[in-house]
């Protein structure tokens, strides 16, 4: 008899739970469109292309997910995951950090106890070259390039991708 009492008890509780929180508002979450997403990696590549160097481009959404990829036709196969894990590291640490860079996220955790457990978070890769992507203040994604020789170089063409398409982005 208790038993029954039970699972009663939890189907109310449960359904309760279930209707509060069907009553709650869907999220009004701006995002990055698959257009924009597409300039962003062919300007990151085409600004490393004119400087010579071969890198692949990585834009993802928000939550991490892969909006765009764009390898350089000479680019080395390995840049299309360094390109996604300063792209990751950009949009789930760059907040939690107040940063925009992965270049400032690490200079700002490379000397204390958090770098070690950060940087084998798995698809995260805490090296220059990843660039969060903003809509105001709110974080829409990120890009990251990796192939050039030095994450510093990345960076730029990362930030110059951003640049082209911030107009857009308000």
């Amino acid at each position: 008899m208790s038993r029954s009492l039970l699972i009663v008890s939890l189907v109310v509780i449960g359904s309760s739970w279930v209707s509060s929180a069907c009553a709650e508002p869907l999220s009004t979450r701006r995002q990055i469109s698959l257009a924009i997403a597409l300039e962003a990696a062919a300007e990151a590549v085409a600004t490393c292309e004119r400087t010579g160097y071969h890198t692949t481009a990585t834009v993802l959404d928000a939550s991490g997910a892969i909006k765009a990829v764009a390898k350089g036709d000479l680019a080395p196969p390995h840049t299309i995951d360094s390109s996604r894990g300063k792209a990751y590291a950009a949009v789930s640490l760059g907040p939690n950090f107040s940063e925009n860079t992965t270049s400032a996220i690490v200079a700002r955790v490379s000397g204390g106890p958090a770098f070690g457990p950060l940087q084998h978070l798995p698809g995260v890769f805490l090296v220059a070259g990843g660039v969060v992507i903003k809509s105001g203040d709110e974080v829409i994604g990120a890009i990251g390039v990796g192939g050039a020789p030095g994450g510093d170089k990345d960076e730029v063409c990362s930030q110059a991708a951003v640049a082209k398409i911030a107009n857009r982005l308000q």
